[in-house]
């Protein structure tokens, strides 16, 4: 430890010792006045916790500058718990490392002004110092800062996790710092592949993060979810069923693939029992390989109940076992009530013309006995069709093979 730095003919140590009451509240005021998040803190913390630290950091700065040297880790912890505290009331980060170095430049300056030629050397040194103990001090600062916000993420979602897991088991007690909500819109979701996946399971954590904020932004409270790249179950709370479709096209636009998603909305004893049903429809939305989209059960009634096991479901799929040696005609009346009995359309998908559609349909009704111009034969071809899905007969093939 060498003499103590002199500048302008004085001590430096001594002019903060002597000054560090009125510099701290004048720091203290330059803060609000120059960073906008410190006007939004309340005065009696800006006049106790915010006034204290920074005394404290005037105090170290002039024990620096009198024994010549930077700061050592545990002179730095009353930063850091300073710091971690402003995580937890949500301070930014940057609000934060702003205020050191506005503080810093502060001093340099009082220390500075009027240095003689003499005291280059000296004045040289204590900017070193500054320099020194500034990337100490906002080093430890940010670490401290980022430990606490990782510790209160990683317990937020134990919470949140604890809290969907005891509603889909039927508990409808609040976790930890989770307020349950009056009703939940329950969400069945599966996300598409992104092209970026095919890189590693980063693409996919990422795509996960842009659909939880996507989502996150359509409610006021804390979503809880239970998600994977492939997707899964979403609750959000107090979320009607109107404002779900504009939520799964937000989601589809943040993540950059498609969704479907499955809804139902349910108060917290029903959301088990949602669950299943969203999950239920979801599950038919795909083996019937309907759009991406939104869909209730009332979206799917027919399908969902031919999924259902029942003793006429295989009887159904059999009725259209004629066509099975000739893809052609199944195809064919396949996309012929797909298009609303339109062989026009039908044609066009096919690429035939349409006097090939009305030979194919003609000889699937001769060979089925079901003719689609008859309104209760329609449907059963169209229960027919379906419960081959279900029961994985053999089934059309794809337009491009007409």
């Amino acid at each position: 430890m060498g003499e103590p730095l002199r500048v302008a003919g004085r001590a430096v140590h001594e002019l903060l010792d002597k000054q560090k009451v009125r510099l701290a509240r004048e720091l203290v005021s330059g803060f609000v006045a120059e960073i906008p998040f410190y006007r939004e803190l309340p005065a009696e913390e800006l006049s106790d916790d915010i006034f204290r630290i920074t005394e404290e950091n005037l105090r170290l700065v002039s024990r620096l500058f009198r024994e010549r040297r930077l700061p050592r880790p545990e002179e730095l912890e009353p930063s850091c718990a300073s710091a971690a505290r402003r995580a937890q009331e949500g301070v930014p980060l940057e609000a934060i490392l702003a205020a050191y170095h506005l503080g810093a430049g502060r001093i340099w300056n009082l220390v500075t002004t009027d240095a003689r030629p003499e005291e280059v050397s000296d004045a040289l040194a204590a900017g070193r110092i500054m320099l020194g103990y500034t990337e100490a001090v906002t080093t430890a600062v940010c670490a401290a800062y980022q430990q606490e916000r990782e510790s209160m993420v990683s317990q937020d979602q134990h919470a949140r996790h604890a809290a969907i897991t005891a509603l889909l088991s039927g508990e409808t007690q609040a976790g930890a710092g989770i307020r349950l909500a009056a009703r939940y819109l329950v969400l069945a979701v599966t996300l598409g592949v992104h092209p970026d996946e095919r890189f590693g399971a980063v693409a996919g954590r990422r795509k996960l993060h842009r659909v939880r904020d996507a989502v996150q932004k359509h409610a006021a409270e804390p979503v809880l979810s239970l998600l994977e790249p492939a997707g899964g179950l979403i609750l959000v709370p107090d979320l009607d069923w109107c404002a779900a479709a504009a939520l799964v096209a937000s989601m589809a636009e943040a993540a950059g693939v498609e969704v479907r998603a499955a809804a139902e909305v349910a108060a917290p004893e029903g959301v088990a029992a949602a669950a299943r049903l969203a999950q239920e429809v979801l599950d038919v939305v795909h083996l019937f390989h309907h759009p991406a989209g939104l869909y209730r059960l009332a979206d799917v009634l027919l399908e969902y109940q031919l999924t259902r096991p029942s003793e006429a479901m295989s009887g159904l799929a059999t009725l259209l076992d004629p066509l099975t040696d000739n893809p052609d005609l199944l195809q064919t009346l396949t996309v012929y009530l797909e298009t609303g009995l339109d062989r026009r359309r039908t044609a066009e998908r096919l690429h035939v013309h349409p006097n090939t559609v009305d030979y194919r349909l003609r000889r699937a009704v001769t060979l089925t006995g079901l003719d689609p111009v008859d309104p209760a034969q329609l449907q059963s071809i169209g229960a027919a069709l379906a419960a081959r899905r279900v029961t994985n007969r053999p089934g059309p093939l794809p337009d491009s093979a007409a």
